[in-house]
């Protein structure tokens, strides 16, 4: 498997190797000992699937403490822009993202570790999957709005289907007033 490192602390690409022939495909999608010597925590506690149209943004969310969330996410068809932003305070790129490529037939992944805002963009019919270090909690449920003007993402889409939920998220500068963008 190969593995990407991005500008972004803690942030990576994952890249399986993918075994083809006539009957169609195989890959490892997941190996805790393989991940760990790559420094992943990698204790996941809960799968996630959801099912997205062309066009449909997702985003950006992310769980607060005691219930943060690492995430290991790639798609099962189709093919999707990810967005990972760093919402950790103390971290010298907080504020910055970084967008993945993840498609089906790659067969790639990112993991996104805790204190990441995360969102997706479906540039087709997507299946996406989550594989998560923590559990979902209502209460420690937060995000940025995907549209946010000092995050200034391209989301590579025109007019995205985003829900009455996302749209009331908050901008970066309200969720983290004392913090410098």
């Amino acid at each position: 498997m190969q593995v990407r490192k991005t500008a972004i602390s803690g942030l990576i690409e994952l890249i399986p190797r993918v075994f083809e022939d006539e009957r169609g495909y195989f890959f490892e999608s997941y190996n805790k000992a393989l991940f760990t010597s790559k420094g992943l925590p990698m204790e996941f506690v809960q799968d996630n699937q959801s099912f997205s149209v062309k066009g449909v943004l997702r985003g950006l969310h992310m769980q607060k403490e005691p219930f943060a969330q690492g995430k290991l996410v790639r798609v099962i068809t189709g093919q999707v822009l990810d967005v990972a932003v760093d919402l950790r305070p103390d971290s010298p790129t907080f504020g910055q993202y970084e967008t993945f490529l993840l498609d089906a037939e790659l067969a790639n992944m990112a993991y996104i570790p805790e204190g990441f805002g995360h969102g997706f963009v479906a540039l087709e019919d997507s299946i996406f999957s989550y594989k998560c270090t923590n559990v979902y909690n209502k209460d420690s449920e937060t995000g940025i709005i995907w549209n946010d003007p000092d995050l200034n993402i391209d989301w590579g889409v025109t007019d995205p289907i985003v829900s009455d939920k996302d749209m009331e998220l908050k901008t970066l500068r309200e969720v983290f007033p004392h913090t410098v963008v």
